[in-house]
């Protein structure tokens, strides 16, 4: 089995970079195993092509809009879900990731399971550091991601408990 939990996004951009922010707690927070890959793809696109093909579950954490939706608000999208939603650009790494899903399907590299945790900002705003609203969404998200996780059967353990 091959997962990868991709984080997307712009620190340039407040609480476009909550993806990377949730790849980046996950990782420092929690011991995975071997073939679970998490990575901060910034605001790559085609670069990421290798990285992404061939996973037997492709996780992406990103800020979303979706309408009327209130700043926050943490979205699952699963399989044709989430290239639908790319269709909707929010920023210009968007646009990549829509590309290298295109690419992947073209290659019959596609993912075998493709989840989206995306989390819908209240500031796209140039500044480095989240909103206060999405600094709190990090957790809940976080734990979506585990929960998503744990359904593809990974065995998650939080780095405090796995000395005990």
């Amino acid at each position: 089995m091959r997962i990868l939990v991709l984080g997307v996004g712009n620190i340039l951009l407040t609480d476009e970079a909550i993806g990377v922010h949730i790849a980046e707690a996950l990782a420092e927070r929690y011991i995975l195993p071997d073939y679970v890959e998490v990575m901060d793809g910034g605001t790559a696109g085609m670069e990421l092509l290798d990285s992404m093909a061939g996973r037997d579950h492709l996780i992406i954490t990103d800020a979303i809009v979706t309408a009327k939706s209130a700043p926050g608000t943490i979205r699952i999208l699963r399989d044709e879900e989430v290239p639908a939603l790319f269709t909707n650009k929010i920023s210009p790494h968007q646009l990549g990731l829509s590309d290298v899903l295109s690419a992947l399907r073209f290659t019959g590299e596609f993912p075998a399971k493709l989840t989206l945790v995306g989390v819908v900002p209240a500031s796209l705003e140039p500044d480095i550091g989240l909103t206060p609203q999405l600094q709190a969404a990090v957790e809940p998200a976080l734990q979506q991601v585990l929960a998503v996780l744990r359904e593809s059967g990974v065995e998650v353990v939080k780095k405090e408990t796995a000395d005990a």
